[in-house]
């Protein structure tokens, strides 16, 4: 799994579906998320990736957020050690065990940030909960998926569109 697919899983692990917010950390299957994406599953550790998910979230949706602090302060005890190969430079992250996929995140959204300025951002369809990094060329996708938000938020300007003639 990528960095960037890490990111996007604990971000978009809490859709909407049928109105309601389903919360992929909450409970047993919190854990069972977190073992997946490579945790322990512990309960310290889910409940520090949803303190996480949830700084990042603020952040996205609005950058002036003090969500920045909270992301600060899962990093508070991380080391990162560089180690030189003969294909570059490799940092060794060191942090508490039930801190350590919860910093992966935060580093993560960094990268992503840093790499893909503006195109890390929440789906334009306002009953959607779910994130997405635009690779698009002109970066100007807007949904999360097309097949379900894109087609939805397509379908219904077409409605109201055909409504009003």
């Amino acid at each position: 799994m990528t960095d960037e697919d890490l990111l996007l899983a604990v971000l978009n692990s809490a859709p909407v579906v049928d109105g309601s917010v389903i919360d992929e950390l909450d409970g047993v299957a919190g854990g069972t998320f977190a073992r997946r994406l490579g945790g322990s599953g512990s309960q310290p550790e889910v409940s520090q990736l949803r303190r996480v998910r949830a700084a990042v979230h603020a952040v996205i949706r609005d950058p002036a957020n003090s969500g920045v602090a909270a992301l600060a302060a899962v990093l508070s005890q991380v080391v990162r050690t560089p180690e030189v190969t003969l294909s570059g430079v490799r940092w060794e992250v060191r942090a508490p065990a039930d801190d350590l996929l919860a910093v992966r995140v935060v580093l993560a959204w960094s990268d992503s940030v840093e790499r893909h300025p503006g195109r890390l951002r929440p789906c334009a369809n306002v009953e959607c909960n779910l994130f997405l990094v635009d690779h698009s060329r002109p970066g100007s996708a807007k949904w999360c998926s097309m097949t379900t938000c894109g087609n939805r938020m397509k379908a219904r300007a077409y409605a109201s569109r055909t409504r009003s003639a």
